[in-house]
């Protein structure tokens, strides 16, 4: 319960600081690939608009999320970079998990202390940032979907699966809205 609360006032927090109309600015940092790659926030951004997705292979958020992510990736192709951040999953084999569902995102391994600096704690956790690191969309400040009364009591999995195409969707949306500004 403790923790329950803990995560509450947090996203209040957040929350307010996105109405509040503060631009947050994503801190720089590199992390390298399952291949051994370098890469760096700064690079990439300033090429073109990167979802960030912070998972765990645990999480059947991240689990029902990544497939609309995948398609997002196709849909959207050199335009945008997505990469996929794994954090908080000491047992997990994401490099098989990634190569086994044929995800294409970029997986970048070891990824607790760039989950601090972004403010992420929990799965999953999605920023999009723009050329100027500009942070343009959080899932964890973001509207989320009414789930229906008569499944309250429903489990994680249930819930994952209403929520992932509304999120799916909302990324879309900040997307578009970056893509356009940039085309400008």
């Amino acid at each position: 319960m403790r923790r329950l609360f803990i995560v509450f006032i947090l996203n209040a927090v957040l929350l307010v600081t996105a109405a509040g109309g503060e631009t947050r600015v994503a801190p720089d940092w590199t992390l390298q690939t399952a291949e051994g790659h370098t890469v760096t926030l700064s690079e990439v951004a300033a090429e073109r608009p990167v979802v960030l997705l912070f998972w765990a292979t645990w999480c059947p958020y991240c689990k029902a999320l990544m497939p609309h992510l995948q398609s997002i990736d196709l849909e959207y192709g050199d335009r945008i970079e997505i990469l996929a951040i794994h954090f908080r999953d000491d047992k997990g084999d994401p490099v098989g998990f990634v190569r086994e569902a044929g995800y294409d995102f970029t997986l970048l391994t070891d990824g607790n202390d760039v989950a601090k600096l972004n403010g992420i704690w929990g799965t999953p956790g999605v920023l999009i940032v723009d050329r100027h690191q500009n942070i343009r969309f959080d899932l964890y400040t973001a509207a989320q979907p009414e789930l229906p009364a008569s499944d309250e009591d429903m489990g994680h999995r249930k819930k994952a699966a209403y929520r992932a195409p509304y999120w799916a969707a909302e990324i879309r949306k900040s997307l578009d809205e970056v893509l356009d500004e940039t085309s400008r």
